[in-house]
């Protein structure tokens, strides 16, 4: 039996972001019958712990939250309580890089890190927090015995940078797949207000690179109906926007949805999916969309492109994303289904990262 500790996330069962939708849909059955996993999560932010979740075993790290400033200490001290009894580490992202080099060479495990989406180039960090994130990214990929790539655009950096290889490794996206009927979902779209296939959904965390400006400019320009879901009250940004757009009566600002019914009749009903990312490697929420079949517009950016195999339609500006935007219609989102079957499925997923340990 191989044993696999995963260090980096906030932990099991999901309820954060796209490494821990990759840890949840990596274990229990997509697991291969000779691998055990151990996760380790975060004790701040699970105060009902359980001993196993499908599957795997899980620890809590104590004093730390796995998220903000707390993270560099949170996986620093993961990685301490992972360093005997593990045939391979997976770490997911580089906050605690910087003590890599120093675990490689106290551990036998074989050192595997997902490097996430160059942390180090968003726009919320200061100075001085994009300098650690560069250096704990470079001590990582240099102490590394494996280095896994979300997207193509990461993976050509990488090599670029560092002179290294990495395995090219994305996320899944069938999981946002529900068993909601067409009845059901007209139901639910009713009960909002919403005319199956009459408007564009976009969903995000709201933060300047993900341009939720430029899309709700777009949108309210071209009188185009648009649902927009994120965590609008988490920060300046978002409460901005808020105040801005509220008032636009073809657009619909929706707080986070955490009934994944309900969402899956939002995407599933949507005209078009708009994605406003501009960093961070593939990002979890478009191969989710794409399982959806419907037309994808991207911001044009490297990692869209690659996510996408160039397939989708791409807009810089807000005034391109509007006339992408009237004529919607016209699109055929069969590509981007036929794209997420063949390179987006968490069995796929589940698998590579299992050729490397």
């Amino acid at each position: 039996m191989k044993q696999v500790a995963i260090v980096g996330i906030q932990g099991v069962p999901a309820q954060y972001g796209g490494f821990e939708t990759l840890v949840e849909n990596i274990i229990g059955s997509a697991a291969a019958a000779d691998v055990r996993y151990t996760v380790f999560c975060s004790a701040r932010d699970y105060p009902r712990r359980q001993a196993e979740h499908k599957g795997a075993r899980l620890r809590y790290v104590p004093l730390f939250h796995a998220n903000g400033m707390q993270s560099v200490a949170y996986d620093v001290l993961s990685l301490c309580l992972c360093l005997r009894g593990f045939d391979t580490v997976l770490v997911l992202g580089v906050s605690g890089g910087i003590v890599l080099p120093l675990f490689r060479r106290l551990s036998r495990a074989r050192l595997v890190v997902n490097i996430d989406g160059l942390e180090h180039r968003r726009a919320k960090w200061g100075r001085v927090a994009r300098w650690f994130l560069r250096t704990s990214e470079a001590m990582a990929v240099r102490a590394a015995h494996a280095v896994v790539a979300d997207n193509r655009g990461i993976q050509t950096y990488v090599e670029e940078t560092y002179g290294r290889p990495s395995a090219l490794i994305a996320y899944g996206g069938d999981h946002a797949q529900r068993a909601v009927g067409p009845e059901r979902q007209r139901a639910m779209l009713s009960a909002l207000g919403l005319a199956e296939g009459g408007y564009a959904i976009a969903v995000c965390r709201i933060e300047p690179e993900n341009n939720c400006h430029l899309v709700l400019q777009a949108c309210a320009e071209a009188g185009v109906p648009l649902v927009f879901v994120g965590n609008w009250n988490h920060s300046a940004y978002g409460r901005e926007l808020k105040a801005r757009f509220a008032t636009v009566l073809h657009i619909r600002l929706m707080d986070a949805v955490y009934d994944l019914d309900v969402l899956h009749a939002l995407r599933a009903g949507a005209a078009v999916y708009v994605h406003g990312h501009s960093a961070g490697g593939t990002n979890p929420s478009l191969v989710e969309a794409m399982h959806f079949g419907r037309p994808v517009v991207c911001y044009d950016c490297v990692y869209n492109r690659e996510t996408t195999h160039h397939r989708a339609a791409y807009f810089a500006s807000a005034n391109e994303l509007a006339a992408l935007l009237r004529q919607c219609h016209a699109m055929d989102g069969t590509p981007m289904r036929q794209l997420a079957n063949a390179h987006y499925r968490w069995a796929h997923i589940a698998a590579q990262y299992e050729a490397l340990y």
